[in-house]
């Protein structure tokens, strides 16, 4: 089942519980952030990232960035991806 996830060579994983009620209780910083994601992130791992870099006592915008450093790694590996890393061009 691909239903919205769209093509893409990573591999899925099934969750179990209520994925709104996951989602709607995460802080709204990190549900704007999900809301924009190129990749269907699970409210879990979200959390789980959020909650290790706020221990670590990064801001919120830069918890957001490590977010995003995440999100393209992630990326990388997806052979399907036709997002550009700009980093890697200079």
């Amino acid at each position: 089942m691909t239903g919205n996830l769209g093509q893409s060579s990573l591999r899925g994983k099934r969750r179990s519980g209520d994925p709104m009620s996951a989602y709607d209780s995460l802080p709204a910083p990190l549900r704007l952030w999900l809301s924009e994601a190129a990749l269907p992130w699970s409210p879990a791992s979200a959390r789980r990232l959020w909650s290790k870099s706020r221990a670590k006592g990064l801001t919120e915008e830069e918890t957001l960035a490590s977010l995003n450093v995440a999100e393209a790694k992630t990326l990388a590996r997806d052979r399907h991806s036709t997002l550009i890393d700009f980093n890697q061009q200079n």
